[in-house]
C-alpha cells in the first residue's frame, strides 16, 4: 500500500519541472497517467545521453508513470481528455500560460465537468504579472531569481548550479500544493487550481540572502564554499584532495576542538575568533592559518581525526564516489531494475521513506503511447473499433 494509492494524476507536463513533481506522485502511489503528442512526445525523449535508443534523461523523470498519445488540438482528442478528467484527481500541466484555454481545456473548463479536480498549473512566471507569457527554463529563472549572483568564487563570473535548481525546486513547491490541496478536498470536497512559478519558488529558497540584505543593505556576493555568517563552513584543500569543514554546533566546543586538532589552540582564546561570527568578520585574517593547517595532512587522515572528535566534516565526493558510498548504499537510493528493451539500468529511487507504507520506483518510464489502448479499453471502455478509428485519424 502506498500513501497516494487511487489518486490518479493527468500529466500533460514536459522536460523538468512537471515530470519531476508527477513522478514524486508516481513514486507516492499515484497513477500517473503522462498525455502526450501523437509522433513526437515530451521533448525530453530527444535529450541526451541515450541507452540502446532510450533517453536517459527522460527515464530519469518519467519512471512508473503510463503514456497516453493524443492530439489535444483535435475535437476527438479533447473529448478523450474530457473523459479522463472526469476520472481524474489531480492535473499537472507547464506550459505558458494561455495555452489550456486557447485550447479550450483551461480550469474554468475543466471544473465544470469535474469540480473537484485540483489543477496545478507550472510556468516560468506564473499565471500573471509582466512577464507571464515569456518563455522560461531553468537558468533563466536562476538568473532573475539571484541565486547566480551568490554562486562561485569571490570577484569570479557568475555560476549556474550543477543541478537544474529551478526547475527542480518549483516541482518540489508543486506537490506541497497538490497534497496540501488533496487535504483540502478530503475535509471540503473541493477542487483547486494551483499556480507554481519557478521565479517565485527561486526567490523562496534563497535562505537568508534577502534578509541579510534586508538587515544590512550590503547586497550578497558569492563567497564559493563559505556560509555568508559562520566561520568556519567551507572546504579547504587537503595534502591529497579536498575536505568540508563545518563545526559549527552552536557551542564553541566545536571550535575548540578543531584548534586543538590543527594543533592551533592559542586561537581558542583570541577574541578575534571567539565565536561564528567574529570569526566571519576576521575571515581574511583566520582564512590562511586554517588553510595551512589541512595543507599538512591527507583527506583520510583529517576525516578520522575530526570525525572522532565529533566535527561535522566531510570529502566532497564526485558522482562515482556519491555513488559508492557506504550511506547511500545502505539507504537503497541507486536501484537496478529490469527495463524490458534495454535490459538493467540504475534508477535514483525516492528519498521518502516510510515505516508503515511502500515509496518508490514502480517501473520504467513507458514508451511513447505504450498505454494508449490500455487506458481507452479499461479506464474509458472504449470499444475496440472506436480506437482503431482514432489512431486512423491521428488523434492518438
Amino acid at each position: 500500500m502506498r500513501v497516494l494509492s487511487g489518486i490518479r494524476v493527468l500529466d500533460l507536463s514536459r522536460i523538468l519541472a512537471g515530470p519531476f513533481a508527477t513522478m514524486v506522485l508516481c513514486d507516492l502511489g499515484a497513477e500517473v497517467i503522462k498525455v502526450e503528442r501523437p509522433l513526437f512526445g515530451d521533448p525530453a525523449r530527444g535529450n541526451g545521453p541515450f541507452m540502446d535508443g532510450e533517453s536517459s534523461y527522460f527515464m530519469s523523470l518519467n519512471r512508473g508513470k503510463k503514456s497516453i498519445t493524443l492530439d489535444l488540438k483535435r475535437d476527438e482528442g479533447r473529448e478523450v481528455f474530457i473523459e479522463l478528467v472526469k476520472r481524474s484527481d489531480v492535473l499537472v500541466e507547464n506550459f505558458v500560460p494561455g495555452v489550456m484555454d486557447r485550447l479550450g481545456l483551461g480550469y474554468e473548463v475543466l471544473k465544470e465537468v469535474n469540480p473537484s479536480l485540483i489543477y496545478c498549473a507550472i510556468s516560468g512566471f506564473g499565471q500573471d504579472g509582466p512577464y507571464r507569457t515569456r518563455p522560461a527554463f531553468d537558468i533563466i529563472v536562476q538568473a532573475l531569481g539571484g541565486i547566480m549572483s551568490i554562486t562561485g568564487q569571490p570577484d569570479g563570473p557568475p555560476v549556474r548550479p550543477g543541478v537544474s535548481y529551478g526547475d527542480i525546486v518549483a516541482g518540489l513547491f508543486a506537490v506541497i500544493g497538490i497534497l496540501s490541496a488533496l487535504e483540502k478536498r478530503r475535509r471540503t470536497g473541493e477542487g483547486e487550481f494551483i499556480d507554481i512559478s519557478m521565479l517565485d519558488c527561486q526567490i523562496a529558497v534563497l535562505e537568508n540572502a534577502f534578509m541579510r540584505y534586508f538587515a544590512t543593505g550590503e547586497v550578497p556576493k558569492p563567497l564559493g564554499t563559505r556560509h555568508p555568517v559562520y566561520t568556519p563552513f567551507q572546504a579547504f584543500r587537503t595534502k591529497d584532495g579536498w575536505i568540508v569543514v563545518a563545526p559549527a554546533g552552536g557551542t564553541s566546543s566545536d571550535w575548540e576542538l578543531l584548534c586543538s586538532a590543527i594543533d592551533r589552540v592559542d586561537l581558542i582564546n583570541d577574541e578575534r575568533f571567539a565565536d561564528g561570527w567574529k570569526r566571519t568578520q576576521n575571515y581574511d585574517e583566520l582564512e590562511p592559518i586554517l588553510s595551512e593547517a589541512f595543507l599538512k595532512k591527507t583527506t583520510s587522515e583529517w576525516l578520522k581525526i575530526l570525525t572522532d572528535l565529533g566535527i561535522p566534516c566531510a570529502p566532497i565526493n564526485r558522482i562515482d564516489d556519491a555513488e559508492r558510498d557506504p550511506q547511500v548504499i545502505h539507504r537503497g537510493m541507486i536501484k537496478k531494475i529490469k527495463h524490458p528493451r534495454i535490459g538493467e539500468v540504475k534508477l535514483i529511487d525516492s528519498p521518502i521513506k516510510f515505516r508503515g507504507s511502500e515509496c518508490g520506483i514502480k517501473g520504467v518510464a513507458p514508451a511513447l503511447g505504450e498505454h494508449t489502448d490500455e487506458i481507452l479499453k479499461e479506464l474509458l471502455g472504449f470499444p475496440e473499433d472506436k480506437i482503431k478509428t482514432l489512431r486512423e485519424k491521428g488523434v492518438i
